[in-house]
């Protein structure tokens, strides 16, 4: 005999009997018909399913502690220990140079050069912001700390 749709049958013990409430006392499951006594969930229309708190509805009710986000992404920092440590005297540097070297991860959000560690070498370094200590320090080794102008 060939397989088909038509001739498909449910492996024995797939389905269960249906329970009949409110079939009189004799039926195990009559009087109160699994509705206990009184109250709201023994009325018609008393119950409303079950209500699950899930995580997002968790982490959505939680209060929000004060300021906002920006939208605006945040700059890639670079100190001047790095740029000390990985370039030669008198180049250029920048944010090609730099991603180039696997320094940045991308171009795109910026760069800001920050001041901590000391620059013996003089660079001229472009850049979109610099921290006013690094500033001071590419200027008093020789160098010169130029803005990024974006078009």
């Amino acid at each position: 005999m060939e397989l088909g749709l038509n001739n498909l049958k449910k492996t024995r013990g797939a389905t269960s009997k249906k329970r009949r409430i409110g079939r009189g006392s004799g039926s195990g499951r009559g009087t109160y018909s699994g509705h206990g006594q009184k109250g709201q969930k023994a009325r018609s229309g008393g119950r409303r399913g079950l209500k699950r708190k899930g995580l997002m509805n968790l982490l959505r009710n939680k209060p929000k502690i004060g300021g906002f986000s920006s939208g605006r992404p945040k700059l890639n920092t670079v100190n001047l220990a790095k740029l000390e440590a990985i370039f030669e005297n008198g180049e250029e540097i920048n944010s090609q140079k730099l991603l180039a070297k696997n320094i940045i991860k991308a171009v795109a959000p910026g760069l800001k050069i920050l001041g901590e560690g000391t620059l013996t070498k003089k660079f001229t370094v472009v850049a979109d912001a610099f921290s006013s200590s690094a500033k001071k320090a590419i200027i008093d080794a020789g160098g010169k700390a130029q803005i990024r102008i974006r078009k």
